[in-house]
């Protein structure tokens, strides 16, 4: 009966999270109608339950076969209902897993691209600095100091905007990269967490793992759906199979008790009767033995010792 019980239950708590999982999944598809998508859900996933059960009670039975046929195709359909909603949580547990990864990625390069721009503002204004000093260099070389320092002089406007504009650049990278530091450091996290993702990857498509990994995801999610749901339909059956042989043997146990006490009672009745019959016998015995008063001692000895041979016969 243990067993029985345990079978049951596990029926029960695995088609119920299954239940949970499919509603969820459900609602997610049809999101505009999330409450009728539970109630529905729930009902037909106790319905599918009771028909499983009620089929396999009634299957040898009197029963029509267009309806035995209907329920059973509706249990299957069901079920891959159910399997159904339960890939479509999963998928969507898997997705929100990665999608961090897939956004923080992007991110990423957008500040690359942020930096590179800067770094490219760096350079061309290095670049002018550099041909700036090299005008100014000519006119050293050519021993024109004084006008050479002229120009200096006209330049250092342009020097300052150009040293100014590679300050702010240096500052904007210097910004864009702590912020990239930090979306590295979370993707670094992510990647982590989906880590034995690459090894499952690893382990059905080998090399080949790097561009498959949401095909071995897929992969694992049907493994999972084609055992859940049918699991607890079939152990909610073998429950009732359980259920069915305890009933019989509880049958069988009393009916044989019924039978023991019913033989007791008849070998007690033959007894009695036997008893009874004796008790006739030893009356009709005596009766036809007489009365003992006016006997003497020897003859009431002799009937005494008649009675005896008697009672030792019978």
């Amino acid at each position: 009966m243990f067993l029985t019980i345990l079978t049951f239950l596990s029926a029960i708590s695995i088609s119920v999270i299954a239940a949970g999982y499919s509603i969820i999944g459900l609602a997610t598809l049809f999101a505009g109608a999330v409450i009728p998508i539970i109630a529905m859900g729930s009902a037909l996933e106790v319905g599918k339950l009771v028909a499983a059960s009620w089929l396999y009670n009634n299957w040898d039975s009197d029963v029509p076969r267009l309806l035995k046929a209907y329920l059973f195709g509706a249990i299957i359909v069901l079920i891959f209902i159910t399997s159904m909603g339960i890939f479509g949580f999963l998928s969507k547990a898997h997705l929100d897993q990665v999608k961090p990864t897939s956004s923080n990625n992007i991110k990423i390069q957008l500040l690359n691209n942020q930096i590179n721009q800067q770094q490219t503002i760096i350079d061309r204004s290095q670049k002018t600095l550099d041909q700036l000093d090299k005008a100014l260099d000519v006119y050293i070389e050519n021993e024109f100091v004084t006008r050479g320092l002229k120009e200096r002089q006209k330049q250092e406007e342009e020097r300052q905007q150009l040293n100014t504009a590679i300050k702010n650049a240096s500052d904007e990278i210097s910004k864009l990269s702590n912020e990239k530091g930090s979306l590295t450091l979370e993707q670094d996290k992510i990647e982590a967490e989906v880590g034995p993702i690459k090894y499952v990857a690893e382990l059905i498509y080998g090399e080949n793992a790097e561009g498959n990994f949401d095909k071995a995801v897929r992969i694992v999610i049907l493994i999972l759906i084609f055992v859940f749901d049918p699991l607890a339909v079939l152990l909610l059956i073998a429950a009732n199979i359980s259920l069915r042989q305890w009933r019989m043997k509880k049958q069988l146990t009393q009916s044989k008790v019924k039978e023991d006490l019913k033989s007791k009672l008849e070998r007690q009745k033959k007894r009695l009767d036997k008893l009874g019959k004796k008790q006739r016998d030893y009356k009709k015995l005596v009766t036809q033995m007489g009365d003992f008063k006016d006997m003497s001692p020897d003859e009431i000895k002799v009937k005494l010792d008649q009675i005896y041979d008697w009672n030792e016969k019978k």
